[in-house]
């Protein structure tokens, strides 16, 4: 298949990796240059998003928020100035689900179709091709992209129609964020007391409490390994749009809106580009204590 994939950051690159391997002939774009390492293995480089979309069947986008998806299909040589007619989009980023559904009906009035497929499992899940992916459209469509969606991912669920699958990667990042939050609480805490923090986690890894993020962010936190596979600043926009999606819906989210503090305060210590895990360092400021180190 000709397949076009545009934003090749710590997340696209990976992914895009997991498509040529597949057999599939990709053509690239990115803000910056392709990787060298994506043309060696036969991508394409294109200098626009237009110019993969006129060479691609289905395009793929993987960029950081919702003005940069509308400007890779809107703007001035963007996907929409190609002949989308019978092409596929589908944008993988994180974004709002209210504008994802107004996307999707203007890419549907040019004749091609839309997918929001949104994921979860961050640098590590990239690269393993083992990505959860959460996917909202059409059935018919999204069985004609599953194929290549399972070269990036393992759990694969049509949610519903679109926008759906961002409201549920909104709901998985309120989710991660809590998790987050409560493992660098127990860390902290055992710590504090005088216990080593490597073997409590290694102990509650065996029980109730145990978690994939307590596994691999745990770990971060105790080897204060902090480079971003996600980073806070993007955790904190997909934060932001919980609460103004809670705000619409006249409800309350008040530990989504404690964990958003949280980020802010690492964020304003100089942390928002590390990975999320690095959330422990803000009550880590407030208890004058580390997990470790």
């Amino acid at each position: 298949m000709k397949v076009g994939f545009i934003g090749l950051g710590i997340m696209g690159t990976p992914m895009a990796e997991k498509l040529i391997a597949g057999g599939h002939q990709l053509y690239a774009n990115t803000l910056h240059q392709v990787p060298p390492e994506l043309v060696e293995k036969g991508a394409i480089a294109c200098a626009t998003p237009k110019q993969v979309a006129e060479q691609a069947d289905v395009i793929f986008i993987m960029v950081p928020d919702t003005p940069q998806v509308e400007e890779v299909l809107f703007a001035a040589n963007g996907c929409a100035e190609a002949q989308l007619k019978n092409k596929i989009l589908v944008d993988m980023s994180s974004i709002s689900p209210l504008e994802t559904k107004a996307f999707a009906k203007r890419i549907n009035q040019l004749g091609a179709d839309y997918l929001d497929a949104p994921v979860s499992g961050g640098e590590v899940g990239a690269k393993q091709g083992s990505l959860t992916i959460m996917v909202g459209g059409d059935e018919g469509v999204f069985g004609r992209v599953k194929p290549l969606l399972a070269l990036m991912g393992k759990n694969i669920t049509l949610v519903g129609g679109n926008g759906d699958g961002q409201t549920c990667k909104v709901a998985n990042q309120i989710i991660v964020a809590l998790t987050i939050e409560a493992v660098s609480e127990a860390l902290i805490f055992a710590s504090k007391a005088g216990a080593d923090p490597a073997r409590v986690r290694e102990a509650l890894m065996g029980g109730f409490a145990s978690s994939r993020i307590l596994e691999v962010h745990g770990e971060r936190m105790i080897k204060r390994t902090f480079e971003p596979g996600f980073r806070i600043s993007l955790h904190q926009k997909d934060l932001n749009l919980a609460l103004q999606g809670a705000k619409s819906l006249a409800l309350s989210l008040p530990n989504t809106a404690t964990c958003q503090e949280l980020f802010n305060l690492c964020a304003a210590n100089g942390a928002k580009d590390l990975d999320h895990s690095a959330l422990v360092q803000a009550l880590e400021i407030m208890a004058n204590h580390k997990v470790s180190g």
